[in-house]
């Protein structure tokens, strides 16, 4: 009987330990983003100068590509090569958060770079039931791209 016992307590440790195991393992992370765009000079100097992104070393060393930080262990890859722009829709966006979006839209404004809230209103924000503020705007690629001042 005591045997009956020792091995069942024994599987059922072997059992919770493995479940435990598996529950504690690492979550996905966010490694890169990669977007496929006409001119690799322009959305640079795009990503570089109005969203204010610092590149990073890239590996491939052939003037097709340029690696952003966008994050503690995330990139954003600017690709070369698309054949034209092609509509994208604006639920489908990169957003980046600053401090202030008033003080966001100065660049844009300077740059000649149309804004828009949510709902399409030109030169303007949504403020959202939570209090942060957002823009929409496109790259020269015509991918949507979010500011928000959502620093909480």
């Amino acid at each position: 009987m005591n045997k009956i016992i020792t091995a069942s307590v024994t599987f059922l440790f072997i059992a919770i330990s493995s479940c435990a195991q598996q529950n504690d393992k690492p979550k996905p992370s966010l490694n890169h983003i990669a977007q496929y765009v006409v001119d690799l000079k322009v959305s640079t100097d795009f990503y570089m100068n109005i969203i204010g992104l610092d590149t990073i070393p890239e590996p491939f060393h052939d003037n097709k590509h340029t690696w952003f930080a966008v994050g503690p262990k995330s990139h954003l890859h600017i690709i070369a090569g698309a054949a034209q722009k092609i509509p994208h829709d604006k639920n489908s966006h990169l957003c980046f958060t600053v401090n202030s979006v008033p003080d966001f839209t100065v660049n844009l404004k300077k740059n000649n770079i149309p804004f828009e809230s949510w709902t399409g209103e030109k030169n303007t924000w949504t403020n959202r039931v939570d209090g942060v503020k957002q823009i929409y705007f496109q790259d020269p690629d015509g991918y949507w791209i979010e500011i928000n001042d959502a620093t909480r």
